[in-house]
């Protein structure tokens, strides 16, 4: 299994926050007919925190009442029972809506704009300033691999680039929470991995994730504590250590044994273990790691491809870095590296041979051209008979006589 540090915050030596961003009391929302009876109560009496810095799973099988949290959370559903706090507010307060960031299950974007005018009307909403935006829209979509399809329009993308091009515009004004629904669905598995370094990346500025997943391995790799619904209430809750670890099982990993040094090791532990109870095998990477490495070396024998690209790095203004530089740490690097690695070459000599015939050739283009013939002048057509009449008369008496 790839192994991802169970706390992001821990990796910077920054310890976790305890300030609560999202609070949640008895939260309840049942749904009504049209006659104002209940007819599904799809959270029931639901109690949690989310802290500073901390990634969050929402859990559970289809219809458990995730969707319906989230939308609570954003004020774009009227809890029944039950209190909501988002950073001290009412999930309504407009001044909160403009410090989160929301990427829901399905994509809902303008078909007929592009990219870069998507993320452009997104960063408008927010009123960043013409500059910032544009800066944001070019990191972001170098970020998440839509650079050479920027001029497309979103209506022409498949599921996979509207769930990238949708996390771009959910990050655009640099929220203090993220919200995620379904990040990866439709993403192939290096797509994944970027999202789940991404979310790692956020969690160590301190910002808040909320993730809500079926995709139980993405989950695990990234978020500190889960809830699990199911029913509309919350089924269990912790950090993914008291989840899931096995207490009542030791695992022990060693290099590879000789068959002497393995008797010993089986005999001393059968001693005190029945023989039925203890296993050997050999550790296996996941499925996710191997096709990872594949994929990293298939890249490095050289492949373009038109589509999405992979290997970003997270944008700057993402990563806490100073907006003022116009190009990613990435570009800068490729270009660094073009320069090594291919000096300029001086021209190689032209033969002597070939000046010599160049030079004939000028001189005798430069040299004056004969003058142009004078044309012979045409003779004028003979005039006219002076006297028509007479001649007139002539032949009126010539065709007059009889043969």
């Amino acid at each position: 299994m790839t192994t991802v540090a169970e706390n992001p915050q821990s990796q910077t030596g920054n310890p976790k926050s305890t300030e609560a961003v999202i609070s949640v009391r008895g939260l309840t929302k049942v749904f009504k007919d049209f006659w104002g009876r209940p007819r599904a109560r799809a959270v029931d009496n639901v109690d949690f925190e989310v802290r500073r810095g901390e990634v969050f799973g929402l859990l559970g099988p289809n219809g458990s009442g995730k969707s319906t949290t989230v939308k609570m959370l954003l004020g774009l559903l009227y809890p029944t029972k039950g209190h909501i706090e988002v950073f001290g507010h009412s999930p309504r307060h407009v001044a909160t809506k403009a410090r989160i960031g929301y990427l829901p299950e399905e994509s809902y974007l303008y078909r007929f704009l592009d990219s870069h005018e998507t993320l452009q009307f997104f960063g408008n909403l927010f009123d960043l300033p013409e500059g910032q935006r544009k800066q944001r829209a070019e990191q972001l979509l170098d970020m998440v691999g839509l650079s050479q399809v920027r001029t497309r329009v979103v209506g022409e993308f498949s599921k996979g680039m509207q769930r990238r091009i949708g996390l771009a515009q959910a990050l655009i004004n640099d929220p203090d929470l993220v919200i995620l629904d379904e990040p990866t669905a439709g993403l192939d598995p290096l797509g994944c991995r970027e999202v789940k370094d991404l979310i790692l990346a956020l969690a160590r500025r301190g910002k808040t994730v909320i993730l809500s997943s079926h995709l139980l391995s993405d989950v695990e790799d990234v978020c500190d504590r889960v809830v699990i619904y199911y029913g509309g209430k919350i089924q269990a809750m912790g950090t993914l250590k008291e989840l899931l670890s096995k207490p009542d099982v030791v695992r022990i990993t060693t290099p590879p044994l000789s068959r002497e040094t393995m008797e010993k090791v089986l005999a001393n532990i059968r001693l005190d273990v029945a023989a039925d109870k203890v296993q050997i095998d050999n550790p296996r990477q996941n499925l996710e790691s191997y096709f990872l490495d594949v994929v990293r070396k298939a890249k490095e024998s050289s492949s373009e491809t038109s589509g999405a690209t992979s290997g970003n790095r997270v944008a700057a203004y993402l990563r806490g870095g100073a907006e003022a530089t116009p190009t990613t740490d990435k570009v800068l690097d490729r270009l660094t590296t073009a320069a090594v690695e291919k000096p300029v070459e001086k021209p190689a000599p032209i033969p002597e041979p070939t000046v010599k015939i160049a030079e004939a050739k000028l001189e005798k283009l430069m040299q004056p051209s004969a003058p142009a013939p004078v044309p012979t002048p045409v003779s004028p057509a003979p005039e006219p008979p002076a006297d028509l009449n007479k001649a007139n008369e002539k032949l009126s008496s010539l065709l007059g006589k009889p043969k």
